[in-house]
């Protein structure tokens, strides 16, 4: 069988012959580590997905989830980065591409500090947001997507980027904001919310229409930390449930059941809006300090529920002991079907080359 096969036989709990030895990419400081010791070329960009994916190889990973088609689904175009100040540390503020006020440290290499926000009212909704979130057919890229091979010649499962139907919304307003708007003018929110909608909707009828078929869909949200959500539950399932079923129901038409979602967190309370509403695979299940995993969700939701992600990534940072351990709690989720372990996040810089590539090559050996 071929990866794509394995894939999509473990995930509708069909036998398989091996197990996809599956990656969620690197920070570009970890990269760059490897690089000064001596484990792969030097290279000006490690933010490329193409330098992720010959590193991957080279470590043993089969491929990563969540790659694949995806068109513009956001911002088009999107806003120019402008430099707003410069402070004596090199401290920079900038308004970033979705418009969002942001300050930026010449040494960080995470997330940046949010500022201000463009997006307040419906003023700056309607002047510079809403005519960016119209609908044209050069949101898709129809050349590569003829390339696409027809599904039994693929060696990899190809996946189909939606978007966010909430997460970038949350960006635009900041979580301040988007709780204010909510209580201060709940028309406008929930016409932010539409909007975005029928744009993600819209292109993908398009992108499907093309008759180049899928194997799975996947969406990008990020709306939860570690004690839970950054939106009320509620207030979630009554705005955004229906347009993930309006979605499922589309995918499902050309033939897409994998549908799945990447939010970090503690996602529990959001969890069953997602699977009453088509989606059905979590990703990429953050163990973090409250010990996510897909079995008790799999106690109380049965197999609708399916999972890629789950392993711990911070083990790479330690020792062969702690990844035979690693392994050791992960079989018994692996033996429960419908569930493939991935690192739950980009692979840190505290990570060893030769740990990770320890870890792909015991998956391999216990599982291929």
């Amino acid at each position: 069988m071929t990866i794509r096969e394995n894939t999509l036989a473990i995930l509708n709990y069909e036998n398989y012959d091996a197990l996809p030895i599956v990656q969620f990419g690197y920070w570009k400081e970890t990269l760059q580590k490897w690089a000064d010791e001596g484990h792969i070329p030097q290279n000006e960009n490690f933010n490329d997905w193409n330098v992720w994916q010959a590193v991957a190889v080279e470590q043993g990973f089969d491929f990563e989830w969540g790659a694949g088609f995806s068109f513009r689904a956001d911002l088009f175009p999107a806003f120019d980065w402008k430099l707003i100040s410069e402070a004596a540390d090199g401290t920079k503020t900038l308004q970033n591409h979705e418009g969002v006020t942001v300050l930026q440290k010449s040494d960080a290499g995470s997330i940046p500090a949010e500022v201000d926000h463009l997006l307040k009212d419906r003023a700056s909704w309607e002047k510079h947001y809403l005519p960016r979130l119209q609908y044209t057919s050069e949101r898709i890229n129809f050349e590569t997507l003829s390339q696409l091979s027809a599904p039994n010649h693929r060696e990899m499962p190809a996946g189909l980027f939606c978007g966010s139907l909430f997460g970038t919304i949350r960006n635009w307003l900041g979580v301040t904001g988007a709780s204010y708007l909510y209580a201060d003018d709940e028309d406008l929110y929930a016409e932010i919310i539409d909007t975005v909608a029928d744009l993600v909707y819209r292109a993908t009828e398009d992108t499907l229409k093309t008759g180049v078929q899928f194997d799975y869909a996947h969406y990008w949200e990020d709306i939860c930390f570690k004690n839970g959500p950054l939106v009320i539950p509620s207030v979630f399932e009554e705005k955004v449930g229906p347009h993930y079923k309006r979605m499922s129901e589309l995918l499902n038409k050309y033939g897409v059941n994998i549908i799945s979602l990447d939010c970090d967190g503690c996602i529990d309370t959001l969890l069953p809006i997602w699977l009453k509403n088509g989606v059905n695979t979590m990703f990429p299940i953050e163990v973090g300090t409250w010990k996510a995993s897909i079995s008790p969700w799999r106690e109380q939701y049965g197999r609708d529920l399916r999972g890629v992600g789950g392993m711990n990534k911070n083990v790479f940072a330690q020792d062969r002991a702690a990844i035979d351990a690693e392994i050791e709690r992960l079989k018994p989720l692996i033996d429960l079907g419908g569930y493939i372990p991935c690192p739950d996040h980009r692979i840190p810089p505290g990570a060893e080359w030769d740990n990770v590539s320890y870890y792909t090559e015991r998956l391999r050996a216990e599982f291929c």
